[in-house]
């Protein structure tokens, strides 16, 4: 019988292989096999329609050549880093530090706070983009409109006169509750013994958070920050259904670009090679916050 001749470490290693082999299969089938064959994509020009869709040719770096002397493609870039520190970096993260702080103490409606802020991830991201596209719309009769005219301002189409701030601060309000769960579990692993004794020591409450609940949620600011900087570069139906990238490319993202040129112009070659541009950096992004940040994950 070799499997009882087999040590207890070694059964236990086996187990814990087959326990991983599912998920193994996924990750092969799901995630590297289709940016394997993205890059077999970028070096061809596959197209959906015309002679390239019967027969496509190797191409080599051309898609490469043509991307990086592209107006669209550079403005795609340059919206999306802008998106991803106004919405992520910066608006999650501090509202949804100063929501776990405020969550941490004892508040009369703090179970109607907490659902508040957890309710936009109960809501499909195509959904929410409509129930936003009816208060942003144009005209007096749109929320937001409604709204400012109690302060005097004129009525506008807001996701035509302010697209990239309106993406932005919708974006905002759908990843609090991201920011606010990771944040409230690094905050929770902090000892109130730690408090006490600052206390004693005649520490102000801005000393103690600046001076002991910063530098020790570290750590789990850094790693929010790489999930939420790279899911962010990501999206794609929530900002579609908002603007379909427009006007004039104002909200075009780097995710939309490439649906644009994979399948509004067709040429999949190209779409493929921008998917790749965008997967090197989003890989160059966790080396940096994992490596140079020291962040353990």
């Amino acid at each position: 019988m070799p499997w009882i001749q087999l040590s207890y470490e070694r059964r236990v290693a086996w187990q814990l292989r087959l326990i991983l082999l599912p998920s193994v299969l996924l990750l092969l089938a799901f995630v590297i096999y289709p940016a394997v064959y993205s890059i077999y994509l970028s070096l061809t020009n596959e197209a959906l329609t015309g002679a390239a869709a019967l027969k496509p040719r190797f191409v080599g770096t051309r898609n490469y050549a043509r991307l990086f002397s592209d107006a669209k493609f550079w403005n795609s870039l340059l919206v999306t880093l802008i998106f991803v520190i106004g919405s992520a970096v910066i608006g999650q993260f501090v509202l949804g530090l100063v929501s776990a702080v405020l969550l941490r103490r004892p508040l009369r409606w703090k179970p109607i706070f907490n659902s508040i802020i957890l309710l936009p991830n109960a809501v499909p991201e195509v959904v929410a983009g409509f129930m936003w596209i009816s208060m942003l719309a144009g005209g007096e009769r749109a929320t937001l409109s409604r709204i400012v005219a109690f302060f005097g301002i004129p009525a506008a189409d807001w996701l035509q006169t302010f697209p990239l701030t309106m993406i932005i601060i919708v974006n905002t309000w759908r990843g609090i509750a991201t920011a606010m769960i990771l944040l409230t579990a690094g905050l929770s692993a902090i000892s109130e013994e730690i408090y006490e004794a600052a206390r004693m020591d005649g520490a102000t409450p801005r000393q103690m958070f600046t001076r002991i609940t910063l530098p020790l949620i570290a750590p789990t600011i850094f790693l929010y920050m790489l999930v939420s900087t790279v899911s962010t570069i990501a999206i794609f139906g929530f900002v579609y259904a908002l603007t379909r990238g427009g006007p004039g490319g104002a909200t075009e993202l780097i995710s939309i670009y490439i649906y644009n040129q994979s399948f509004t112009a067709f040429q999949l070659g190209y779409g493929s090679a921008v998917a790749v541009v965008a997967l090197a950096f989003s890989l160059l992004i966790g080396v940096v916050y994992v490596r140079a940040l020291k962040v353990e994950v």
